[in-house]
């Protein structure tokens, strides 16, 4: 009894009693095994409607998104979800809707959901989209499915194996994995770019192709992408682009134009949505015209003034989600594009380029940069500064930032650079606040010498201080009373 108390009841504080069951009790003890019968009154606390609300109150503000604060979290594009999108999502006419109606009650819908598989096709330099998958995973999974229907309808069976960089974000080789391939490493050289000479050397005929994102998660742009593309190709493969990075060029360059051959898109990442939290999400996949036919179905048509769902593909890999993705998801990203345009979208690529590089120049000093040149819209540095006189890791420079009411960057990642923070501050952060993160990161940096007994005990300011994480990741705490 008492492990099922919270600690907030209060005895007889509920102003308020249950109405009666409506079935009569003989009817619930025949339809229900006896061993699942109630025998004595549920446990629950008790507390008052005001004391319930605060308690509530309180503790969303212990949760941190994009909409309370910085969030440089490197990769992820956590830029800023303008409301103007959750208004366009909740339109009656859209957010009304059933999936079973009739084509011709929903055509609205249908002329969005075909216009932004046109717009993002125009943007990625592709010939066709799906808006089907439900997250960036699920997209890729869809583009590695159809590079390997593609493979399969040429029967073309040896290509068993998928080449994956060694900086690839960790969904490239398990999604590779899921499909059924066997996951090649391909090399980074110095510079933090493809290996030329070892993606030559692994090229062969078992090879379906190559996953590659750019810029790469080291916020550089592959120079010689052109090759690759051509390596590729030339030994038969297929080129696939991870689109979490797209933030980096987009309006500027386009996949498409690089010899990328299958895509994914990230609208919670790239177009304004909601992006964490366990969803919803969106990953549309584009492909070029020659593997539009194994495009998931259904896919948007438009047939002289109606639109249309087109579900006859004979060739497709298939439906992928029930329906027809996330709707409201793709509402919010459409609403993005049209508000920005394309000169709009150029411009917020131009502003997060020049944020990160902004951000690595003034680090500099005080971090370690592996690779401190000029990047796209994120950057690495790492603690080997801070290592040196008392030991600080890169975890404890990130536990420090949370006391200072910073969300910390991404960390350990890449694995090819040591005690990596990867830093993305995306378009959407002013001056003032990149100033602010950048006094806060150096203060740090001051403490790790002056005070370094701040890092290692930090985070002090939150209401859970610093936890026993691999036990925590084990052993999770999932309901009250286990503690």
């Amino acid at each position: 009894m008492n492990k099922l108390i919270f600690e907030k009841h209060v005895p007889n504080s509920n102003a308020f009693s249950l109405p009666p069951g409506m079935i009569p009790e003989g009817d619930i003890q025949e339809s229900i095994p006896e061993q699942f019968l109630r025998r004595a009154a549920a446990a629950l606390p008790e507390i008052s409607e005001v004391e319930a609300v605060r308690h509530f109150t309180e503790l969303s503000t212990r949760a941190y998104g994009v909409d309370s604060g910085f969030y440089p979290l490197g990769s992820c594009t956590m830029k800023y979800n303008p409301k103007i999108n959750e208004w366009a999502a909740r339109i009656p006419g859209f957010a009304g809707l059933h999936p079973y109606q009739p084509e011709a009650t929903v055509q609205g819908a249908l002329q969005l959901y075909y216009e932004m598989q046109e717009m993002l096709a125009e943007i990625t330099g592709m010939d066709a989209f799906s808006l089907q998958p439900a997250a960036g995973a699920h997209g890729e999974m869809a583009g590695v499915m159809i590079i390997k229907a593609y493979h399969m309808n040429r029967q073309d069976q040896p290509r068993t194996k998928m080449m994956v960089p060694d900086s690839a974000h960790g969904t490239n080789p398990a999604t590779a994995n899921v499909v059924g391939y066997d996951v090649i490493e391909v090399k980074s050289n110095e510079r933090g770019l493809v290996d030329l000479d070892d993606l030559r050397a692994k090229m062969s005929d078992e090879i379906a192709g190559l996953m590659l994102t750019n810029p790469n998660t080291l916020g550089l742009f592959e120079e010689e992408i052109k090759e690759i593309a051509a390596i590729v190709h030339e030994g038969g493969g297929l080129l696939y682009y991870d689109g979490a990075n797209l933030n980096g060029v987009i309006g500027v360059a386009r996949p498409g134009d690089m010899g990328f051959d299958v895509i994914h898109v990230n609208l919670h990442k790239t177009f304004g949505t909601p992006h964490g939290g366990g969803g919803p999400g969106s990953g549309p996949v584009g492909v070029k015209a020659r593997l539009q036919e194994f495009l998931p179905t259904p896919v948007a048509v438009k047939n002289g003034d109606s639109y249309g769902l087109d579900y006859n593909r004979p060739l497709s890999i298939g439906k992928l989600k029930n329906f027809y993705g996330n709707f409201g998801v793709i509402v919010k990203a459409y609403a993005y594009i049209k508000s920005l345009g394309a000169d709009g979208l150029k411009e917020a690529c131009e502003h997060a380029v020049l944020n990160a590089n902004y951000l690595r120049h003034r680090l500099r000093e005080s971090y370690n940069i592996p690779l401190d040149r000029i990047c796209k819209h994120e950057f690495i540095a790492n603690s080997r500064k801070q290592a040196e006189p008392n030991g600080i890791s890169t975890l404890n420079i990130a536990k420090r930032l949370i006391d200072y009411g910073y969300h910390p960057p991404t960390i350990y990642f890449p694995l090819i650079v040591s005690e990596a923070i990867m830093i993305e501050p995306t378009e959407t952060e002013s001056k003032a606040r990149l100033d602010d993160f950048v006094q806060v990161m150096k203060d740090i940096a001051r403490e790790a010498v002056e005070a370094p007994e701040l890092l290692l005990n930090a985070p002090q300011q939150t209401a859970i201080k610093r936890v026993d994480e691999v036990t925590a990741a084990r052993k999770p705490v999932l309901k009250w009373g286990d503690h």
